[in-house]
């Protein structure tokens, strides 16, 4: 492991090298402070209830708690970086498993495990080819290794919720992990961070405050049309001046490029929460858990991280080539 290699590894002390870095963190406790000042003033003008303050309070601190934890993470390192996505995949894997039913097939969920672990493997030690051949290679051991029980009543439905379990939750927020390979990835993974949350939010007040049609009204009955395109127009701007400061002089640093990106992290930001709003639906339950306070479980709380990592990976290699090329590759295995 050269040099380099470590301090992107474990070098927090570079944490704020790139500016961008430093105004990020600052902007998110800034919103922080706002949002929890925001919610006293509500109380004290009595424009909500004390139910209503309770349940504002529980959510602010879950959200304060996970955004502190995230972007902890992402300071310390890409050790700890790509830990907490590796976590973060398994955990949102075991609430899906139980919400479906998957749990029961113990060999489809092994192997979805040891996906995920594989994934983490090839990110660690900078193996593209392994990570890019982990999708058809476990998708395709998904689909046989539960053919030795001779139970072909059930395979569809069971391998199905296998690929998209692994798809999902392994491979795609795998793509976290595969972006710290790059020296940038400090400011594009809290850009992402910044967009996705961003997106929810502005998502959510826009519908408040106009309502109007729902979208969906069959597959998430509190999303309106208005939610949905208003936060398409305040998230892809957003995104677009984060980018720019990001890549400057770069050939992503073009307005429609910018503003295409933006419009990339909402718009699949959004798409990432009516799947995971459908897949409740179909199984009848509210929420996947209740490991957060006031937002459910960890699926609940990331539905719409979900596609949105891949996209935007492969959408800056196609502008800037492959990300993490100037970093050493197969750092434990040679290559």
């Amino acid at each position: 492991m050269t040099p380099a290699t470590w301090e992107r590894w474990f070098g927090y002390r570079q944490a704020f090298d790139d500016p961008f870095t430093l105004w990020a963190v600052v902007a998110i406790a800034g919103a922080a402070a706002v949002a929890g000042i925001v919610i006293q003033l509500l109380r004290r003008l009595k424009r909500i209830n004390r139910e209503s303050y309770h349940d504002a309070v529980v959510r602010w601190k879950s959200w304060v708690g996970l955004s502190a934890f995230i972007v902890v993470a992402i300071l310390l390192g890409a050790a700890w970086t790509v830990a907490t996505v590796a976590l973060l995949s398994l955990a949102c894997y075991r609430e899906y498993a139980r919400a479906t039913g998957l749990f029961r097939e113990k060999a489809i969920s092994a192997v979805i495990v040891l996906g995920i672990f594989l994934v983490t493997f090839a990110v660690v030690d900078h193996f593209e080819r392994l990570f890019f051949a982990l999708c058809p290679l476990t998708v395709a051991l998904i689909a046989a290794v539960t053919l030795p029980s001779d139970r072909p009543r059930g395979y569809i439905q069971r391998v199905a919720l296998g690929v998209l379990a692994f798809l999902m939750f392994g491979f795609s927020l795998g793509y976290l992990g595969a972006i710290t390979n790059d020296v940038r990835y400090r400011p594009i993974l809290l850009m992402i961070f910044i967009g996705v949350e961003g997106n929810d939010i502005f998502a959510y007040c826009i519908g408040k405050a106009i309502g109007g049609p729902k979208l969906l009204p069959g597959t998430s009955p509190g999303k309106t049309l208005a939610g949905s395109l208003g936060g398409l127009v305040v998230t892809a701007p957003l995104v677009a001046l984060m980018a720019h400061f990001i890549f400057a002089g770069t050939a992503v640093d073009r307005i429609p490029i910018l503003i295409s990106l933006g419009i990339l992290i909402s718009g699949l930001a959004q798409l990432g929460e009516l799947v995971l709003s459908s897949i409740k639906r179909d199984v009848g339950i509210k929420g996947t858990g209740t490991s957060i306070p006031g937002h459910g479980g960890l699926l609940d709380r990331f539905d719409s991280l979900i596609l949105v990592p891949p996209a935007v990976f492969h959408y800056l290699c196609y502008y800037l080539g492959p990300l993490g090329s100037q970093e050493t590759a197969r750092i434990f295995t040679g290559g």
